[in-house]
């Protein structure tokens, strides 16, 4: 089975500034490789065949370093916005999607399975699936429980929080893009809420292992501490 994926690559990295003062936000290092090539690596070794990066804002250099993916022995194209888009408006100016189709972020660490999301999507005859992980966080104050009187009654010192959020990472039929606008910018929470609206529920798929949002400065400085003994699990392939 060929296998598609779209990478958006388009953002400006606002959360990692200065750090992507100069370098756009996927070709930020982890060890001795730019985020983007380790996604690319990846998804090579889950035998993806075709891979589209949507890029904006410095897309120039994006083009440079990663070329037609000669190097990668993948075939690398590009969706030019013209204006940022979101998440999911992008799709919108590819006019050749399959059916089924990987969508996701480009500044992501995980040792996700890629081939088996892929194919648990296809063979469900999923609509949309959404890649997700549970995630904690610990409140830095203590937490007050009053009642209607507006007396405390209840105490709890920086509790932790768990919650699941979207890796950034979807399967995604094409029968989608009727619910997506064109030329304007749509993003990921446009899309769900147009869903739900509809009655449709997207399906989520649950990753137990490892997965860091490198967008996110304390994400990116833990993914660079960890990359180099988790290696093996990141690049199978070395």
């Amino acid at each position: 089975m060929s296998k598609r994926a779209i990478i958006l690559a388009g953002g400006k990295g606002t959360r990692l500034r200065p750090y992507t003062v100069t370098l756009p936000k996927p070709l930020m290092p982890v060890s001795d490789y730019p985020i983007l090539e380790v996604i690319i690596r990846q998804l090579v070794h889950y035998n993806f065949s075709h891979i589209t990066l949507a890029v904006n804002h410095q897309a120039d250099i994006i083009k440079a370093f990663f070329g037609d993916g000669d190097k990668w022995n993948v075939r690398i194209d590009y969706s030019l916005e013209k204006m940022p888009l979101s998440t999911m408006a992008p799709l919108r100016l590819i006019g050749d999607l399959p059916d089924n189709f990987l969508l996701m972020n480009g500044d992501i660490l995980t040792d996700l399975d890629f081939g088996r999301f892929y194919e648990d999507h296809v063979q469900s005859n999923n609509l949309f699936t959404i890649k997700s992980y549970h995630r904690s966080h610990v409140m830095e104050y203590g937490v007050l429980k009053v009642n209607k009187n507006n007396e405390l009654i209840g105490f709890e010192e920086k509790p932790e929080i768990g919650f699941l959020v979207s890796m950034g990472i979807y399967m995604v039929n094409k029968r989608v893009l009727q619910y997506i606008p064109e030329r304007t910018r749509f993003g990921f929470d446009d899309l769900m809420h147009r869903l739900l609206s509809e009655g449709i529920y997207p399906k989520i798929d649950i990753h137990q292992d490892y997965w860091m949002d490198i967008g996110r400065p304390d994400d990116y400085i833990k993914a660079i501490e960890d990359f180099d003994h988790m290696k093996s699990k990141l690049l199978p392939d070395g």
